[in-house]
């Protein structure tokens, strides 16, 4: 499936189709990079997100979890050094007008010279470490003449007439208050480019009310903003998007271990979903943030390429140690645990690691992993399919109850059957269309079991259950539905 994308094209196309995602405001021709989840899209999110939380807050004892506010003081911003240093290099074709982020417009150029041949690809890879080291030194004249030495052309124009380099600031600005900020200049306040400094900032009030003894994490689930130049690939890079990240906080000296550990606990919770592990590989970070000691990517085989879906980063004690500089407050925590002398350990700054994933692009790789177009044909019939094999306990309808006709009671033991089931799991009811369409919706949309209440039913009190993967169909007694179902989730 790597770099399918005439197959990827169609997942987009079935996720609007089936109403699982939208473009924003698409009335008004849309808005970039910007997406509403829909009906069933937005059933799917939920579950993805219910199924970390319980992993992180419910399977963990040392684990809670908190919703820090999306406004924060702008000096927050400052101490985590996202005023001063989060932004891209990007760089104008003068003749098309179109703006790149220069990193992507480099790999891009690499790729292209990868996939012509082995002596291209050895080219395409010393490009990219040129670029490396010229990225780490800010040198956006080497990275200019890098562009003009290698003949990169803008995708648009087909031409080489580039705009010198210039930083470019992702976070998202608007005041906050009555007073405008040509009045105030305290006013300007930031939509967070990042969930974890919430966190960070709330670190003593939870260690203190929740009695929390390192090593212990913190969990939040939220949105987040970040004013990409270049925004593309669907879902995948978005102005606006949701992280589920965990803070985890330890004792210094012991980050190695922890980084170890939640790098494997967190490729465990992937493989927990059914995905088979060849989709899925490490990317170990060679180039470190300056407060890193070790970082790496869990990366996913999407239609496009393996993709990063999860970071998993040992962040030492930078954070905390910024946020009591520039707050003035103490960030320590006091360790009654003895040292090798048997006196306490005493007052330190916790290291911390950090699990972070993107919410839309797990959902992205759960629709694709999913996806599967079905040749069911024979000899007599032409016959095909779209499915969505989700794992069940993510699937957005668990169960359709679909009466046979819609007379000779059959829709009031179907609705019988949904009372009874609806409290427990997501259900959905349709009596439109032939049973083998509705069927086929019903694929399409990810429900693993459909039950099919037929003029036996009022014979025997038994219905057709129906399997999604298999299409498997068995007779079971209505009392046994709810608890067949519930079984599999």
């Amino acid at each position: 499936m790597a770099n399918d994308k005439n197959n990827f094209q169609a997942i987009i196309a079935h996720c609007k189709e089936y109403g699982f995602i939208f473009p924003s405001s698409e009335i008004y021709d849309g808005l970039s990079a910007v997406y509403d989840y829909g009906q069933h899209g937005s059933e799917l999110k939920k579950n993805i997100k219910d199924y970390w939380w319980k992993s992180m807050t419910q399977l963990h004892e040392n684990i809670v979890g908190i919703d820090a506010a999306i406004f924060m003081h702008p000096t927050t911003w400052k101490a985590s050094g996202h005023v001063d240093n989060f932004s891209d290099p990007l760089i104008d074709n003068k003749d098309s007008k179109k703006r790149y982020r220069v990193d992507h417009l480099i790999e891009g150029f690499a790729d292209e010279l990868k996939a012509k041949g082995e002596k291209e690809a050895q080219q395409a890879e010393a490009i990219l470490a040129d670029m490396d080291a010229l990225l780490a030194k800010d040198d956006f004249a080497g990275l200019k003449k890098l562009i003009e030495d290698n003949k990169i052309k803008c995708s648009v124009s087909g031409t080489t007439n580039w705009t010198d380099i210039r930083q470019f600031n992702l976070m998202f600005s608007t005041e906050f208050g009555a007073t405008a900020a040509s009045e105030d200049a305290d006013s300007k306040v930031y939509l967070r480019p990042e969930t974890a400094q919430g966190i960070f900032v709330n670190f003593l009030n939870v260690q203190k009310t929740g009695r929390m003894k390192i090593p212990f994490g913190i969990a939040q689930i939220g949105k987040a903003f970040r004013n990409e130049i270049v925004a593309r690939q669907f879902i995948f890079r978005m102005r606006e998007f949701e992280q589920m990240e965990m803070q985890f906080f330890v004792r210094p000296g012991s980050e190695g271990e922890w980084y170890k550990y939640w790098k494997e606990e967190r490729l465990k919770w992937h493989l927990s979903l059914g995905t088979s592990p060849d989709k899925y590989r490490y990317h170990d970070h060679v180039k470190l943030a300056h407060y890193a000691k070790e970082a790496c990517d869990i990366e996913f085989e999407f239609p496009i390429g393996f993709k990063e879906v999860e970071g998993i980063h040992s962040r030492s004690d930078f954070d905390l140690t910024q946020h009591q500089l520039y707050s003035k407050k103490k960030m320590q925590y006091f360790d009654n645990d003895l040292d090798s002398a048997g006196k306490p350990i005493g007052n330190y700054i916790p290291y911390v690691i950090e699990t972070s994933i993107g919410l839309d692009r797990m959902f992205l790789l759960a629709i694709c992993n999913a996806y599967e177009e079905e040749d069911l044909s024979t000899a007599e019939k032409q016959d095909s399919r779209v499915v969505l094999k989700l794992p069940a306990k993510l699937a957005p309808v668990k169960l359709a109850v679909l009466p046979l006709l819609k007379k000779d009671g059959l829709p009031e033991i179907a609705r019988k059957i949904i009372e009874e089931c609806k409290p427990h799991f997501k259900c959905f009811y349709e009596e439109k269309d032939a049973i083998g369409k509705r069927y086929r919706r019903m694929d399409a949309i990810g429900t693993p079991f459909c039950i099919t209440v037929d003029h036996q039913t009022k014979e025997d009190n038994t219905v057709t259950i129906r399997y999604r993967d298999s299409m498997k169909q068995e007779r079971v007694e209505i009392s046994a539905v709810k608890d067949l179902v519930a079984g599999q989730l």
